[in-house]
């Protein structure tokens, strides 16, 4: 499941990406609708990795640190929350074996994880903040929700 941190990281990423200058903090967390002390932790750790820069100052704050066609809802998932996966045993960026089990080999549930996690991970790497942006998944929005 995606967590609260996560959302308001690909809000706030939104947003930086429908700007057309630097935002301040506390816009994009009023518009990311996220808390600003907790938004602000977030872009620290997305700044490190490169995916905002921020400017201080009077003038200060926050744009995309590369295109918004470059930069994926599954690379800010995975900086925020960790492995698109569901288990460990099928993670590409974090693989290890689960703890309860006996044999990775003859697993039934492993094939299932690996596949969901496949899908997942087409999914959202494929699919960036420029897509977001124009409304690309507009189409979703009338299917029955999960």
């Amino acid at each position: 499941m995606l967590s609260q941190k996560a959302r308001y990281a690909l809000r706030a990423m939104i947003e930086l990406a429908r700007a057309e200058s630097q935002v301040t903090a506390g816009a994009l967390a009023e518009r990311a609708d996220a808390p600003r002390k907790f938004l602000e932790a977030i872009l620290l750790s997305l700044a490190r990795q490169g995916l905002v820069t921020s400017h201080r100052g009077k003038f200060g704050g926050y744009r995309l640190g590369r295109a918004a066609g470059d930069i994926s809802f599954a690379e800010v998932i995975r900086l925020v929350d960790g492995p698109l996966a569901l288990a460990p045993c099928v993670s590409r960026t974090a693989f290890r074996r689960c703890e309860d089990c006996r044999d990775i080999v003859t697993c039934a549930l492993r094939e299932a994880l690996l596949r969901a996690r496949d899908a997942t991970a087409e999914v959202l790497e494929g699919y960036s903040l420029a897509d977001a942006v124009a409304g690309a998944g507009a189409e979703l929005l009338d299917a029955p929700q999960a």
